[in-house]
């Protein structure tokens, strides 16, 4: 999903490349977005689903909830979503043979809360239409009990028994796992672990960060990576 100016087609048409790569099983690659200038024609756009949230109200993915009605333009079978602002490193296949209904990343910062984090999330078009349900009919008390659009999601799956995670080895943080500790990081390169096949940038480095390297007085200083400039393209 692309929405509002944060990103621009640089990121779909990237992420489109790597799963094309890295992905053997014949697929369709899609975007729902409401800006579909610069896209490559090879990828499938659609309008992105509108979400009648609150003016002013703090943007915590929300958005993402649009993917969970009763039916997904003509979206069938297992579907793979995956944020704009990570980088494939190895094959992609495995997300699509792990067994169960619904896949998400255990949250890193609290993995023995039940929550997940929705940069990359494996499910069925049509087969949970009660996430998005609840949340439009209930939109103040989910956003009064939880922080953000993937806490709720995962809360809701759970409910219904069907929440899954993925190998831990398989998405990693890249503040993390990958950015060395202070004062390491300023002296040694950023590097993944063993079995990673999606670096996840989530909060700072940002991955145009992780790219260049950010300035040395920001608490998390990033040399530049250059396994991100090999691999994001």
């Amino acid at each position: 999903m692309k929405w509002g100016t944060r990103y621009g087609p640089e990121y779909v048409n990237r992420l489109k490349s790597m799963v094309k790569r890295h992905l053997s099983y014949e697929h369709r690659f899609v975007c729902f977005t409401d800006r579909p200038e610069g896209i490559d024609a090879d990828v499938e756009v659609f309008p992105l689903p509108e979400m009648k949230l609150p003016a002013g109200a703090p943007e915590r993915g929300w958005n993402k909830l649009s993917m969970f009605p009763e039916k997904l333009e003509d979206l069938e079978g297992d579907t793979l979503f995956l944020d704009l602002d990570v980088v494939i490193l190895d094959s992609i296949d495995p997300f699509f043979e792990e067994e169960g209904e619904f896949l998400i990343i255990n949250d890193w910062k609290y993995p023995r809360r039940v929550t997940g984090n929705s940069s990359v999330f494996r499910f069925r078009p049509g087969a949970h239409p009660y996430v998005l349900d609840y949340f439009l009919n209930n939109l103040e008390d989910v956003r009064a009990r939880f922080r953000n659009e993937q806490a709720y999601l995962s809360d809701a799956i759970h409910q219904r028994g069907k929440l899954k995670y993925w190998p831990a080895e398989w998405c990693v943080s890249y503040k993390y796992h990958c950015l060395p500790t202070a004062p390491l990081n300023y002296f040694i390169k950023p590097k993944y672990p063993a079995g990673t096949r999606i670096a996840i940038f989530h909060g700072n480095p940002k991955l145009q960060e992780a790219l260049e390297g950010t300035s040395f007085w920001v608490r998390r200083y990033s040399r530049p990576a250059k396994w991100v400039e090999e691999n994001w393209r």
